[in-house]
């Protein structure tokens, strides 16, 4: 990894909602080592600033992009970067998913949001490998259709199960509605021998685990991504601090034993 952003250039830009772009990004000069799924970036734009972003494909899975929700003043300058505009990527940083873990075993995908991007390159290296798997169950939820990101992408994956949910539909929405816990009933895995992966907002991370342990499946089977306040990814400022944890450095992702009694102390 390097403290200076290393430039890369955009050469290609999806607009996945209204507020959400994903960019594709190549070296301009020198690259940066691989990334692997689950791991993050200081990702800059020149003249405002970097944030940390999660990586939304990996090299070895089509090259490296981000997916990037506009929020703020250096969230918004990247938003509206275009082909061929440079940035300046720091990296990698931080712990994977470790799906190798989950080789020869159910894998179970659980995403709400924007939380499906950090998850993305995760399915794509398991897709890529179908035979090192039991099953493969994918699901996702959003709170609303136009919230969805990867629409098209989704009806590709060729899973055991991959279920949509949204929490307010619109007129035109034709599918499920209520929480992505709802779908766990429809999804095939055996709980004993699975291993999951999610991500999405706190309160989602929280019941999801908890019924996933419920229904069976190790703590330590169970791989969350705690993207708190993350500034400098090098666990000098604080800002990611939860308890013990610096999540820039133990983090982003960690195993649910070691998340959960951090998350059930009220406002830490």
């Amino acid at each position: 990894m390097t403290a200076v952003p290393v430039p890369h250039r955009v050469i290609d830009r999806r607009q996945e909602t209204g507020d959400t772009v994903t960019l594709r990004l190549e070296p301009v000069d020198g690259a940066l080592p691989d990334f692997v799924p689950g791991q993050f970036a200081m990702v800059h734009c020149f003249g405002r600033g970097e944030i940390p972003v999660s990586v939304s494909s990996v090299q070895a899975t089509g090259g490296l992009a981000h997916t990037i929700r506009s929020v703020g003043a250096v969230s918004d300058g990247l938003c509206a970067a275009r082909v061929g505009d440079v940035v300046g990527i720091r990296g990698p940083y931080g712990t994977s998913w470790e799906l190798e873990r989950a080789r020869g075993r159910d894998v179970l995908v659980v995403a709400g949001g924007i939380g499906l991007a950090p998850l993305r390159p995760l399915i794509l290296s398991a897709l890529a490998e179908p035979e090192a798997y039991r099953r493969i169950n994918v699901l996702i939820g959003a709170r609303t259709p136009d919230d969805l990101i990867g629409r098209k992408e989704i009806e590709s994956w060729a899973t055991a199960y991959t279920g949509v949910m949204v929490d307010q539909p619109d007129a035109e929405w034709r599918g499920d509605v209520g929480v992505v816990t709802q779908l766990l009933g429809r999804a095939h895995f055996d709980p004993d021998d699975t291993t999951a992966f999610v991500c999405g907002p706190e309160p989602m991370i929280r019941a999801t685990a908890r019924e996933l342990s419920h229904r069976g499946v190790a703590r330590d089977r169970i791989r969350v991504s705690l993207e708190r306040n993350m500034r400098c990814a090098t666990g000098h400022c604080g800002h990611c601090q939860l308890g013990p944890l610096l999540v820039c450095q133990a983090g982003a992702v960690v195993g649910w034993d070691l998340a959960e009694p951090l998350l059930s102390v009220r406002e830490l």
